[in-house]
């Protein structure tokens, strides 16, 4: 058994790519290097789309910040135009509209508190 012929690739296989050395047999070392750099890949790709939601949330939180300070001028200007019934109907929406977005706004910097942590 000790005479075995070490198994090695067809000629133009699909996993010709392995075989860093050039030697024609992909060795266990190769294998777990390859296994590695997907590792690797996997988790770059990971930290990647981590990133990509963590801005995604903070400009969430921005938008919703802006859109809670700019509600009040909204109101200022239907009456400044001489909407008559825009005001009124902004002012009913407004408690619930500001319930909602200081949630949004609040769920966000406790993820940030929480994840620091």
């Amino acid at each position: 058994m000790a005479n075995k012929k070490p198994k090695q690739l067809e000629t133009e296989s699909k996993y010709e790519y392995l075989d860093r050395d050039g030697d024609g047999v992909i060795s266990d070392d190769e294998m777990a290097n390859e296994k590695r750099m997907i590792e690797l890949e996997d988790l770059r790709s990971d930290m990647e789309n981590e990133d990509k939601k963590q801005d995604a949330q903070r400009a969430m939180a921005w938008f919703a910040l802006a859109g809670m300070l700019l509600y009040p001028f909204a109101v200022v200007i239907a009456a400044w135009m001489g909407l008559e019934k825009a005001p009124a109907i902004l002012g009913d929406m407004a408690p619930t509209y500001f319930v909602s977005v200081a949630a949004i706004v609040a769920a966000f910097y406790a993820k940030e508190v929480l994840h620091k942590k």
